[in-house]
């Protein structure tokens, strides 16, 4: 039960001073409040004796409101250093999950769905937090808090009543160490199936639009249903045995008081305790009922919190498949990259993506990747954004460097990089378009609208630059999306260029008005166009036909059409549909 404390262990220990006095102000004031209960039982043996004067009466009114004062200013300062540590301790999570998904590359990703991530960053977080501030509580209440009052029961009552009184503890112990097994198991499938309501939660709202095509509404509907009430019957099922914690402890407390006052009685009959002792007594044993619930609350808590740190600790561990090397080898500027015999395989697949690829790119050249569907083109270009381990056969090069010798800030710095899902963020077209380059000025902003081709449909947007793009661009068309995503990368002028089949959306005199501002805008720097339309490619220094992960054809266009091979017929194919337009 006690193990998510060693596992907090290291914050614990960051934090000690505040949990130190945290602890000690809690332990002061619990050791204040059994003083009370003393003084109305030495009134109470002074009335029945006739020795209550007036200044002994105004003296313990005195002392009780000097002990009220100081218990709850101990109480204030307790409370906001507990539960403030507590909250500090799920924003120190937070930021370290954060921070980690940060340096995950896709195959991680590829393993942990976006729901379940967002749960493990809010239930769990907050479950964790819960055991750094309330479980901090109710330990020492039910451990030092109980200790004290069973003391002062013992030492200063009666030493018998004490005992008999305490009978029903073990039993609880007992209960309590099984009911806190079945929550801890019960527990974690909870947040498990939250997990998967949270997928299908995501899902559905990303893909509203489809499901509303297909009229799927009130299937998704019911799928929604179903996994809501699987959810719902888990926590039901914890429920279940929290609500079991309460009677438990309420019949044992009862059996306490029945003793106490029992075998009270027949002490005070037989003079071995006075009335005003017998009365303190059972305020003791009334003390008592919140620390025997603690202990039932510690047992809840810490098997909560021990579940989702580990559900946490379970992500942390995870370790990125792309690393920075320990003594990184520094390049100023890619002046040329070279793949060599490279050949590469996705983690999760049996086949091999990439086979023997050779090719050489000098800055400033403009290289131009096609290809059906599935044949490589994107698995190329992603060698050099670094996003999966490097490849178990050939080299990739940059000015005569292994690209894994040098810093993946370094590289990924060079890059400019506009994907085939152009992910937009919800703030506005000025903002999404500056994230490639957050000191860019107006004139620089109009310069890139006007090399995306996007000038027009800004000035037809509501509020221009400043109107909100909503939930990934939900108020863009695709070929807007396209070129923002664009402009975005344009106007960081990165060192490469990167389009991922980023014209696919725009019509053929936009798309020949950007090639057009490609080839003036990037004159010096290397730019790579993925693409299905080969007019977007016409125009590059090297063409590369990739077939099943292998380059089939390579050189430049008028060179290609000379071989009459898959190129010449696509690119007349595509001709005679009106493909060319450049």
């Amino acid at each position: 039960m006690f193990s998510v404390m060693k596992k907090l262990s290291w914050y614990f220990k960051e934090q000690w001073v505040r949990y130190i006095l945290a602890i000690l102000a809690l332990t002061t004031s619990s050791l204040l409040f059994i003083i009370p209960p003393m003084i109305v039982g030495d009134i109470i043996d002074a009335i029945q004796t006739n020795q209550l004067s007036y200044q002994a009466l105004a003296q313990a009114t005195w002392l009780f409101v000097i002990l009220l004062v100081v218990i709850y200013l101990l109480s204030f300062f307790w409370g906001h250093t507990l539960f403030g540590r507590a909250i500090f301790l799920e924003r120190t999570l937070r930021s370290k999950l954060m921070h980690h998904f940060m340096k995950m590359t896709p195959s991680f990703y590829s393993r942990y769905r976006t729901g379940d991530l967002m749960a493990r960053s809010t239930n769990d977080l907050r479950a964790v937090a819960t055991t750094a501030g309330f479980g901090i509580l109710t330990l020492i209440d039910s451990t030092v808090f109980m200790a004290f009052i069973i003391g002062v029961m013992f030492v200063v009552i009666d030493w018998k009543l004490t005992l008999a009184a305490l009978i029903p503890l073990p039993v609880m112990a007992l209960i309590m160490q099984k009911y806190g097994a079945k929550i801890h198991t019960r527990f974690m499938k909870a947040q498990a199936l939250f997990s998967e309501l949270n997928n299908n939660t995501l899902e559905s709202i990303q893909g509203v639009r489809v499901i509303r095509a297909f009229t799927q509404e009130k299937q998704d509907e019911h799928r929604f249903n179903e996994k809501a009430e699987e959810v719902f019957q888990k926590n039901i099922a914890v429920a279940k045995l929290d609500a079991l914690f309460e009677p438990t402890i309420k019949i044992l407390v009862g059996l306490s008081y029945t003793i106490g006052l029992g075998y009270g009685a027949y002490l005070v009959i037989h003079g071995d305790i006075t009335i005003g002792q017998l009365v303190t007594f059972n305020v003791y044993l009334g003390m008592l009922i919140w620390p025997m619930f603690a202990v039932g609350e510690l047992i809840n808590v810490m098997q909560r919190g021990n579940a989702s740190l580990d559900r946490i600790e379970n992500v942390l561990e995870q370790k990125a498949d792309v690393k920075d090397p320990s003594k990184p080898i520094e390049v100023k500027a890619p002046e040329n990259i070279v793949f060599q015999d490279l050949s590469f395989q996705y983690p999760e697949t049996d086949a091999i993506d990439l086979k023997n690829i050779n090719l050489e790119i000098t800055k400033g050249e403009t290289i131009g990747i096609v290809g059906m569907t599935g044949a490589g083109k994107t698995t190329l270009v992603k060698q050099l954004l670094r996003e999966y381990p490097p490849a178990k056969e050939g080299k990739l090069f940059i000015n005569r460097t292994p690209i894994e010798e040098i810093a993946l800030k370094k590289t990924r710095g060079w890059i400019g990089y506009v994907p085939q899902d152009h992910i937009l963020f919800s703030k506005t077209v000025r903002e999404n378009i500056m994230f490639g380059h957050a000191e860019a000025t107006e004139k620089d902003i109009q310069h890139i609208l006007e090399a995306a081709s996007l000038l027009e449909d800004i000035e037809n947007l509501p509020q221009g630059l400043e109107t909100l793009v909503g939930e990934s661009g939900v108020t863009l068309s695709g070929g807007q999306k396209q070129r923002v995503s664009l402009a975005r990368a344009l106007i960081k002028n990165p060192e490469i260029l990167i389009l991922d089949d980023s014209l696919s959306a725009v019509d053929g005199k936009t798309e020949a008005n950007i090639i057009k501002h490609l080839k003036q805008e990037r004159a010096g720097k290397t730019t790579i166009i993925v693409a299905h339309r080969l007019s977007a490619v016409k125009h590059a220094d090297q063409i590369l036909v990739l077939e099943d992960g292998q380059i089939k054809e390579q050189g430049r266009h008028d060179e290609l059409m000379l071989e009459h091979g898959w190129y010449y017929h696509q690119f007349l194919i595509q001709q005679m549909k009106g493909g060319e337009t450049a």
